[in-house]
C-alpha cells in the first residue's frame, strides 16, 4: 500500500484548478482515480473485471480502505496503484450540520425507513440530557424538512465543510497525479471518503459515484456530496434519484445494472450439484432450503427463527427431508448462532469466505453465493436482497414476517420491512411470498416445495420489470466503459 504524498498545510482554502485540459490531454493518458471506501465494492469492481478493464485505457489509482488486495492481471502484473484512504476528523461545527442535515432530509421524505429510524432514535436517548438534546436536533431538523430549507442547509453544510477543513493530503495527492475522474464505488459508505471525493470537486476534477443498493435512496441517508455524475442498478433509481435531488441532471445518471449480480450469469462459476452438496455437506439427493441470515442490529433474534423453521423440516418424513442450509450474514461477527451450531446438527452453515480483518468477500466466496442459489429448492430471509437473486434463478422466495417471541419494541420488527417503498413492489408483485406466522411458514413451505412452478411467472416480470436488459453479467463491461468515456469527456459540466 503506497502512502500519500505528504500533507501540507494550507493556510487558506482557496480553490486550486487543474491544468486546461487540452493542454494536458497529448501528454498522458486519462488519469482514473477509483475509490474504495468498503469491502464490497473490491466485489463489485475488482473481482467482476470492472477495473481491470478500465486500466486497459487508463492510468488507475485506488484509495482505498482494504490493504494488501490483490489488483493484478493474469500475469501477475499490476494493474493499478494503491494509497490508503484514512480516517478523518471533521470539525464538530461540520458533523453536527451534517446529522441536521441527514435528520431534516429523512423528515423531509419520511419513508417508511425514515420513520423507522426516527422511532428508534428517540428510544435511544433515554437519559434527561439525551431527550432535551435529541429534542433540540429535532426541532432544528424539522425547520429545514422542505426543499428550500435542505437547499439552504446543504449549502450551509459545504461551505462549513471547506472553512474547517482540516487535511489537505488528497488536493495535494490529486496535484501530483492530475486526474480526469474521481470515482466512488459506493456513495452510501462514503463518511470516509467525503474529503477524497470534496478535494476532489474543489479542485474541479469531474466525479462519479455508484448507488450501491437499491434501498439507499428511500432508506439510508442523504447524498451530501454534488457528484457530477451516477450509475445506478436500474430506471427506477434512476428516477427516484431525479426526484429527490433537483440539483441533478437527468442526462448525468446512468443505468448500468450492479456488477454485484454479474457473477450469476457467468458459467464459469456454477458447480455441479455434486459438488456443492459436497462443499456444504449435503445430501444431494435432498431438496435443501436455504437461509439467508441478516444484520444482527436489526434482527438480534434471529436464531430462534432459523431454529423454529429447522424444527418444521422435522415434520417431513426422514427420507427425502428437506435440508435447511444457513448462510449468516458476511459481517456478523456476533456469534449469535454459534450455539445453534453446536445443538442442531441437522442445521448446515455454510462456510462464508470473506477476509475477516478487512471484511471484504473473496473471489471464493462468489462461487460458494451462486452455487448456494442455484441449487436451492426454496429461498426464506428477512427483506433482503437475496429474494431478487433467488428470483434470477427462479427460486421460490418465502420471506420471515414474524418475530422471534423475545423480540421487543426497541428492535426493528420484521413484518414493517415488507412496508419499505424498495421492498414492497416485490411483495406487491406476488414474486416472493411473507409468512406471517410460523403456521403460515409450515404451509408456505409446503407449497413451494410441492409446486416451485406456482410462481414462477410473477418471478419472471418482476426481474424483467426492476432490471430490463441491465441485467446480462456485463454490468460491469458498462460501468468500465462509462467511466472511461466520463475521463475523457470534454463537455465536463459540474452540477455543483
Amino acid at each position: 500500500m503506497t502512502a500519500l504524498p505528504a500533507a501540507v498545510i494550507r493556510r487558506d482554502h482557496s480553490s486550486e484548478s487543474l491544468p486546461d485540459r487540452k493542454t494536458t490531454a497529448k501528454k498522458a493518458r486519462r488519469n482514473v482515480v477509483a475509490i474504495v471506501p468498503r469491502g464490497e465494492v473490491i466485489r463489485n469492481f475488482v473481482h467482476s473485471g470492472c477495473f481491470e478493464k478500465i486500466a486497459e485505457s487508463c492510468d488507475l489509482s485506488l484509495l482505498t480502505v482494504v490493504q494488501g488486495t490483490a489488483i493484478s492481471q493474469a500475469t501477475g502484473q499490476a494493474y493499478a496503484t494503491q494509497y490508503s484512504l484514512d480516517p478523518v476528523v471533521e470539525c464538530w461545527p461540520v458533523r453536527f450540520q451534517r446529522e441536521i442535515l441527514d435528520m431534516a432530509h429523512g423528515r423531509w421524505l419520511w419513508s417508511a425507513a425514515a420513520r423507522e429510524r426516527w422511532r428508534i432514535r428517540d428510544l435511544e436517548a433515554r437519559s434527561m440530557r439525551d431527550k432535551a438534546v435529541r429534542l433540540v436536533k429535532k426541532v432544528v431538523a424539522m425547520l429545514f424538512a422542505n426543499p428550500l430549507g435542505l437547499r439552504v442547509l446543504s449549502r450551509s453544510e459545504r461551505l462549513s465543510s471547506r472553512i474547517f477543513m482540516t487535511v489537505d493530503q488528497y488536493a495535494d495527492f490529486y496535484r501530483s497525479i492530475r486526474p480526469s475522474l474521481v470515482f466512488n464505488g459506493s456513495h452510501i459508505h462514503s463518511a470516509i471518503a467525503t474529503p477524497a471525493v470534496q478535494a476532489a470537486q474543489w479542485l474541479g476534477i469531474p466525479t462519479a459515484t455508484f448507488i450501491f443498493s437499491w434501498d439507499n435512496l428511500t432508506s439510508q441517508g442523504r447524498i451530501l456530496l454534488p457528484y457530477d455524475y451516477f450509475l445506478v442498478w436500474n430506471e427506477s433509481l434512476r428516477q427516484q434519484l431525479i426526484e429527490m435531488y433537483p440539483w441533478i441532471k437527468a442526462e448525468n445518471v446512468f443505468v448500468t445494472g450492479s456488477p454485484q449480480f454479474d457473477f450469476h450469469f457467468r458459467p464459469e462459476f456454477y458447480w455441479s450439484r455434486e459438488k456443492f452438496c459436497e462443499e456444504v455437506g449435503a445430501d444431494a439427493d435432498r431438496p435443501v432450503v436455504l437461509y439467508s441470515t441478516g444484520m444482527a442490529n436489526h434482527m438480534p433474534l434471529e436464531p430462534e427463527i432459523v431454529e423454529s423453521i429447522a424444527d418444521l423440516l422435522l415434520e417431513y418424513p426422514e427420507k427425502g427431508r428437506p435440508q435447511l442450509l444457513v448462510r449468516v450474514y458476511a459481517k456478523d461477527r456476533t456469534g449469535r448462532f454459534d450455539d445453534l451450531k453446536k445443538r442442531r446438527r441437522d442445521i448446515l452453515f455454510q462456510k462464508v469466505r470473506w477476509d475477516a480483518e478487512w471484511l471484504t468477500p473473496t473471489p471464493e466466496d462468489s462461487f460458494a453465493l451462486v452455487n448456494a442459489l442455484r441449487h436451492a429448492s426454496v429461498g426464506i430471509n428477512i427483506a433482503s436482497t437475496v429474494s431478487l437473486e433467488l428470483c434470477m434463478f427462479d427460486k421460490p422466495v418465502i420471506n420471515v414476517g414474524f418475530d422471534a417471541l423475545e423480540q421487543n419494541d426497541r428492535e426493528m420488527r420484521n413484518a414493517l420491512f415488507y412496508s419499505y417503498e424498495h421492498y414492497r413492489p416485490l411483495v406487491e408483485s406476488g414474486a416472493v411470498q411473507v409468512a406471517y406466522s410460523i403456521e403460515e411458514m409450515r404451509i408456505l413451505l409446503r407449497d413451494e416445495l410441492r409446486e416451485p412452478q406456482k410462481s414462477q411467472g410473477e418471478r419472471r416480470q418482476l426481474i424483467d420489470q426492476m432490471f430490463g436488459e441491465a441485467l446480462d453479467g456485463h454490468a460491469a463491461d458498462r460501468i468500465a466503459a462509462k467511466l472511461i468515456d466520463l475521463a475523457g469527456s470534454k463537455d465536463l459540466a459540474s452540477n455543483a
